[in-house]
């Protein structure tokens, strides 16, 4: 099994202008996707008058889709969405993934996507885009160890006319496609030693600085609580790997650092996990999976700021050696915590890479980690959950959001909080014991090792994975946080927001 994914390439044509019938006449299937206002725009689509005609009989309501057969020399069957005109990402991606469901069965080797002038949604994401988006989402390759797996359908080629930007969805859906394949490898396959490697290759690919501090290196650093954490593997290969984009012309201007959970298993330690629970820890480094297809899509966009990418790669593994509910652990901003359940490992790797993330004075960290079960309870798996230490960042996340169509809401995190995790022989307890609220006091525990005066966002990414996918992703494994993240990097608000964005 391969430890990156390929994908057959197909070959991809855009046109601005309204298709013609020479255009129908290399497709073999046609997706379209209007707002319910434009339905006039039809006219100018041969074979348009019969999808009026259709829509008409059918009354199709705002939101829904249906099938018509376009007249002419040669079949042409079309799938067409009707859009309210104030949609949002959100649901302009879940109606393109319909209509490419729809679509899937017939595996056409040529498939037209069309939207219309005036189709680009209020949030930025244009029908055309959610369109071609979900056509890659549905047709990427993904990790199979089978000796007959199943024939994927790769259209050889993609016409696409209506408005949007395709160069830059193709880079990001390639992205969100890395971190799917990484966060669907098993235990067996993507350990922290292949990860590595993996990494090793990309940075080498994409021209990254890599320098991977390994459990000597930590030690070194001072780094107990992710060298706790790291103790019950018989491995020693835990490592904290850090990779630098620099763009030219980028010299002088602090980095901004995006930080990764990376477990590559996680049993839950001595606080051993149930079956049902374990079943999916191979996807407990989603995270870093995260972290790394945003800093591809960045590196593809040719982001113009520097940017860091700290991936802190472990598994939590039972051993002689395992660490234990009572031990007291030195993070290495000199902060001793006390253990209290050994299935919080998320934090304990996360505290010592936040602390030294902090030592390079980045202009902002970001950190995505599949942390808490509670945050799932709190909001499902349809939206993750953020925290911030920065009040003015708060509408820009959700907007970043909306915008993106990865949905998240903005959680409290009070100070008060803190006097819970009040502990009578350390400076700090890791968690509560009973859960309640675990999303919230994670994020109070993780923003102590934040260097002072450094804006931090914190993702608990709660849709990392949801049964039946997510807007245009039709997996599980959704890949959640790609697309917020690239979105939320390029919104000059959220640059602004900064205060230390230069160094000087």
């Amino acid at each position: 099994m391969k430890l990156l994914p390929t994908s057959a390439p197909f070959e991809l044509t855009h046109s601005r202008e309204a298709p013609t019938a020479t255009w129908l006449g290399r497709v073999d299937a046609l997706l379209v996707l209007l707002r319910e206002d434009q339905l006039a725009a039809l006219d100018s689509l041969p074979g348009g008058a019969a999808i009026r005609r259709e829509h008409a009989r059918l009354q199709c309501r705002i939101g829904g889709h249906f099938a018509v057969d376009l007249g002419g020399a040669r079949p042409l069957r079309a799938i067409v969405g009707v859009l309210p005109p104030d949609a949002a990402a959100f649901r302009v991606l879940s109606l393109a993934a319909k209509l490419v469901q729809q679509l899937a069965p017939a595996r056409p080797a040529a498939v037209g996507l069309v939207a219309f002038a005036g189709a680009t949604e209020a949030s930025g994401t244009s029908a055309t885009e959610a369109l071609l988006a979900a056509l890659l989402a549905a047709t990427e390759s993904r990790p199979s160890a089978k000796q007959s797996p199943a024939p994927a359908w790769h259209p050889r080629r993609v016409q696409v006319s209506g408005p949007g930007d395709l160069a830059s969805t193709v880079a990001v859906e390639s992205a969100a496609h890395l971190a799917r394949w990484l966060t669907q490898l098993p235990p067996s396959v993507l350990d922290p030693t292949s990860y590595r490697r993996t990494l090793a290759t990309l940075a080498r690919r994409h021209g990254w600085r890599i320098r991977v501090h390994d459990e000597a290196s930590l030690r070194r650093l001072g780094a107990g609580a992710f060298l706790a954490v790291a103790r019950g593997s018989a491995r020693r290969d835990a490592a904290l790997v850090h990779l630098q984009y620099r763009p030219p012309g980028s010299t002088g201007r602090a980095p901004i650092a995006l930080v990764g959970k990376g477990l590559c298993f996680d049993t839950g330690g001595l606080n051993l996990k149930t079956p049902r629970s374990m079943l999916g820890m191979h996807g407990d480094m989603a995270g870093s999976a995260v972290v790394l297809g945003t800093l591809r899509a960045l590196t593809a966009l040719e982001y113009p700021d520097p940017v860091d990418a700290w991936l802190a790669i472990a598994e939590n593994r039972i051993g002689p050696d395992s660490y234990t509910q009572q031990d007291v652990v030195t993070a290495a901003d000199g902060t001793t915590i006390q253990v209290m359940h050994t299935d919080a490992e998320g934090r304990m790797v996360l505290a010592d890479t936040l602390a030294l993330a902090s030592r390079t004075k980045p202009a902002c960290i970001v950190d995505f980690a599949t942390l808490t079960g509670a945050c799932i309870t709190a909001l499902t798996e349809r939206l993750s959950g953020v925290f911030t230490n920065l009040a003015p960042l708060r509408d820009v996340l959700e907007a970043a959001g909306r915008d993106s169509g990865e949905r998240v809401w903005t959680l409290p995190m009070p100070e008060d909080f803190d006097e819970d995790l009040d502990s009578a022989t350390a400076d700090i307890a890791q968690c509560l014991i009973d859960g309640k609220g675990d999303h919230i006091y994670a994020a109070r525990f993780l923003s102590r090792f934040v260097g002072a005066g450094i804006p931090w966002v914190h993702v608990d990414l709660s849709a990392s994975e949801r049964s039946g996918g997510l807007a245009h992703v039709p997996t599980p494994v959704t890949g959640f946080g790609v697309r917020f993240a690239t979105r939320l990097l390029a919104n000059p608000a959220f640059l602004a927001a900064l205060p230390h964005r230069v160094r000087r």
